[in-house]
C-alpha cells in the first residue's frame, strides 16, 4: 500500500515539473521574440534619421558685376576737380586723368597710406611725410589728412613754380596741350605721360567736366570785341550769367547794369555785352 503510495506520488511530482517546464519553455521564447523585434525596429529607424540628416537644400549663387575702380574714383573726385578747376583755372580732366594715373584709381600706396594721389614728393614739405620707393629707393612724399587736401595742394604745385606758367596761357579746355605741357614742364619722366593722359580723358569722357565748369560745350559760344572797352558773348546752350562772370572776369551786376537785365533768365542766341 505504501509503495503503491509511493509510486502515485513520484508520478505526481513528475507531472508536475514537466507541466513546469513546458510552460516555462514558450515564455521565454516569446520574450526573446519580443525582444529581436523591438532592436530590429530601433536599427531601421536611426537608419532614416541618418539618411534625412544627409539631404541638403542646394544654394543659388548671384552674379553680381561691380563698378570698376575707376569709375568709382571719377565719382568720388569729379566735385572736388571741378572746384580746383574754379578757383585755379586747371582743367578738370587733366587733374583727375592725373590722380587715376599717378594713384592707381585710389588704389595705390601713396593714396592709401598718405593720401596723395599726384606723387608730389617733399621738395621742402615741412608737414607729415611717408617714405615710398620711386625713381630712388625709400623717396620722401607729402602725406594728407585727406585726399581733398592732396588736390589742392596739387593746384599749388602747379600754380606756384614757373616752369608751369606756360600751361595757364593754354585754354582751360585743350586738355591735350596740358597733357603735353605738364611732361615738357617736366612733372613727368615717363616720355607716354601725355598720351596717357589723354586716352583716359577720351576713354571717360573727362572733358565734359571741363565744360560743365565753362557752363557750354566747348567751342559753342561766339565774342564778337567791338571796342575796346566792351565785348558781345552770343549765348549759348549751357550759359548762366554767373558762369559769364567768372568766365570774363566780372559779376553778375555788372552784365545785368550794362545789358538792362531785370532777371537772371538768358536765351539762347541772345547777344550780351560784356565789360572789361
Amino acid at each position: 500500500m505504501a509503495s503503491n503510495r509511493l509510486k502515485i506520488d513520484f508520478k505526481y511530482i513528475i507531472l508536475v515539473f514537466a507541466i513546469i517546464a513546458f510552460s516555462c519553455g514558450p515564455k521565454k521564447g516569446i520574450v526573446t521574440k519580443k525582444k529581436q523585434q523591438k532592436e530590429k525596429t530601433e536599427t531601421v529607424e536611426v537608419a532614416k534619421t541618418e539618411k534625412t540628416d544627409e539631404i541638403k537644400t542646394p544654394e543659388i549663387e548671384a552674379e553680381v558685376k561691380p563698378p570698376t575702380s575707376t569709375a568709382v574714383y571719377i565719382a568720388t573726385y569729379a566735385d572736388i576737380a571741378k572746384e580746383e578747376m574754379r578757383k585755379y583755372k586747371i582743367p578738370a580732366s587733366i587733374t583727375l586723368a592725373q590722380g587715376i594715373l599717378e594713384s592707381a584709381s585710389g588704389k595705390g600706396r601713396l593714396a592709401v597710406k598718405a593720401n596723395n594721389h599726384f606723387g608730389i614728393k617733399c621738395h621742402g614739405w615741412t608737414g607729415a611725410k611717408i617714405y615710398h620707393d620711386d625713381d630712388r629707393s625709400q623717396e620722401c612724399f607729402r602725406k594728407y589728412g585727406e585726399a581733398k587736401s592732396s588736390y589742392e595742394d596739387h593746384s599749388k604745385f602747379l600754380t606756384g613754380r614757373g616752369r608751369y606758367a606756360d600751361l595757364f596761357k593754354l585754354k582751360q579746355d585743350d586738355y591735350k596741350g596740358w597733357a603735353r605741357g605738364l611732361k615738357k614742364a617736366g612733372y613727368a619722366t615717363d616720355r607716354k605721360y601725355p598720351d596717357k593722359l589723354i586716352s583716359l580723358i577720351e576713354r571717360y569722357k573727362l572733358y565734359e567736366y571741363d565744360q560743365e565748369v565753362l557752363g557750354a560745350k566747348a567751342g559753342n559760344f561766339k565774342i564778337v570785341r567791338v571796342n575796346s572797352g566792351t565785348t558781345i558773348h552770343i549765348v549759348a546752350k549751357g550759359d548762366t550769367l554767373y558762369s559769364l562772370s567768372k568766365r570774363y572776369n566780372t559779376t553778375v551786376d555788372a552784365i545785368k547794369s550794362m545789358n538792362s537785365l531785370s532777371s537772371n533768365t538768358l536765351a539762347i542766341g541772345q547777344e550780351l555785352k560784356i565789360p572789361n
